[in-house]
């Protein structure tokens, strides 16, 4: 279990000090300390927003035991893009630091074996099933508090373990469009579109991920000594990203339509079109707008007394927007960005991965780290952040292969014997 040891974070196994990493040497386990290192996370979730929040923890230091179905392992082991081994690029990367063990969790053995990692002493539980099936399978926090009472739970699912929607499936863009947010990703009178990523997943992993730092420093700094159940919805994460919409309904009725690249009430604040593509620009308070309109030779709007407010601004966001387009469309977007920049008016390039991957920017705040693979090519992928500056997060290995870490795990952690694996495995429980 983790537990606060004089300012230092110390792992237990079977109640006993450890600073063990399986598959590193001592002084490699200890060699760059990372704010979360012996905290321990089993992590049964599967797709993408239970592994978002173990991959959260593991890049700061977590240890995350994954626990995958037997044969097939998890699903985003073959989605998107695939090396040449046939294993998914996406999964080398969200699954970077985690230890990866199989079990079937609709036998019997394969939940006891659940049941003895949770006895060998972890102290977060990752699940992102539909409410009732943990308990289905004796796995519910009922049963695993029963074996520690210190265990966090984290339960991650569509509309959340309770309401009259609660035993919907629920993925992603359900929870996107559900929550308001679909509503607003449209061109007004047109259908809506999704971010082209899983927006919905990766923000539920991130609340689950601070959610769970709030339960073990109430846990261990609090002092109750107790675990507690996290219920995260997916809809509710992404509604809670909704900044304005309810009070606005709420208090005058107001039901906030979609309106393109603009963002409705911010004045001005859009993408602008160049002779080459598009830029985003955004001037919205008092100083930056009157620069801006010096920039593109309008004065008179800068000197325009109905314009001095964000009110009035809003009122004629259109005649606004034409005025910037008009200046922006005789220029590239290189020589518009630099005056931009000249004007000190915030405003950037919209990027492709190709423009990320070039950008020095990018690669002096080293946010494209290199891992090996097991070919022994090397593989960038995005760093972890935020940025720490004293123990700061960061990766020491890609995703692993399926069930690499069963003997290490099971055999070093729960004691089982070879005899004993040999068995799970002839049985297909690992």
């Amino acid at each position: 279990m983790y537990r606060f040891t004089h300012g230092l974070h110390v792992s237990t196994e079977h109640g006993r000090p450890s600073t063990k990493e399986w598959g590193l040497r001592p002084s490699e386990a200890m060699s760059s300390a990372r704010p979360l290192e012996g905290l321990t996370v089993l992590e049964l979730g599967q797709l993408l927003a239970g592994p978002f929040c173990g991959f959260m923890l593991a890049g700061f230091g977590a240890r995350v035991i994954k626990v995958e179905p037997p044969g097939t392992g998890d699903a985003i082991r073959s989605w998107r893009v695939l090396d040449d081994d046939g294993t998914s690029l996406w999964w080398r990367s969200l699954a970077r630091d985690k230890y990866s063990v199989t079990a079937d969790l609709r036998q019997e053995a394969g939940q006891e074996i659940i049941r003895d990692l949770v006895r060998s002493g972890v102290d977060v539980v990752i699940e992102n099933f539909r409410p009732g099936r943990m308990e289905a399978w004796g796995l519910g926090p009922e049963a695993l508090h029963a074996i520690d009472p210190r265990v966090v739970m984290v339960r991650i699912s569509g509309y959340g373990q309770d309401g009259p929607y609660a035993s919907r499936p629920g993925f992603a863009n359900i929870a996107e469009a559900f929550a308001g947010f679909r509503h607003l990703t449209a061109e007004p009178g047109r259908p809506p579109v999704r971010g082209g990523v899983s927006l919905g997943d990766t923000n539920a992993g991130l609340h689950a991920a601070y959610a769970t730092l709030a339960a073990i420093y109430e846990r261990d700094v609090g002092g109750s000594g107790k675990g507690q159940v996290i219920d995260v919805a997916l809809y509710e994460s992404m509604f809670n990203m909704m900044e304005s919409l309810l009070p606005e309904y709420d208090r005058k009725g107001v039901i906030r339509q979609p309106t393109g690249g603009a963002l409705p009430g911010i004045v001005p604040s859009n993408t602008y079109a160049c002779s080459d593509g598009r830029i985003v620009i955004g001037a919205n308070s008092e100083r930056l707008f009157t620069a801006l309109m010096r920039l593109v030779d309008r004065d008179d709007l800068a000197k325009d007394p109905e314009l001095a407010t964000n009110d009035g601004r809003s009122a004629r966001a259109t005649e606004l927007d034409d005025a910037i387009d008009a200046w922006t469309s005789q220029r590239t977007c290189a020589d518009a960005l630099e005056g931009l920049r000249q004007a000190e008016v915030p405003s950037g390039p919209i990027n492709t991965i190709a423009d990320i991957a070039a950008d020095p920017h990018v690669q002096a705040r080293e946010m494209m780290p290199e891992l090996p693979l097991p070919s022994g090519d090397m593989l960038k992928v995005p760093a972890v952040v935020p940025k720490l500056s004293r123990t700061p997060a960061g990766s020491r290995w890609l995703g692993p292969e399926l069930g690499q870490h069963n003997a290490e795990v099971y055999g070093d952690r729960l004691g089982y014997t070879a005899q004993k694996l040999k068995a799970l495995k002839a049985s297909n429980t690992i």
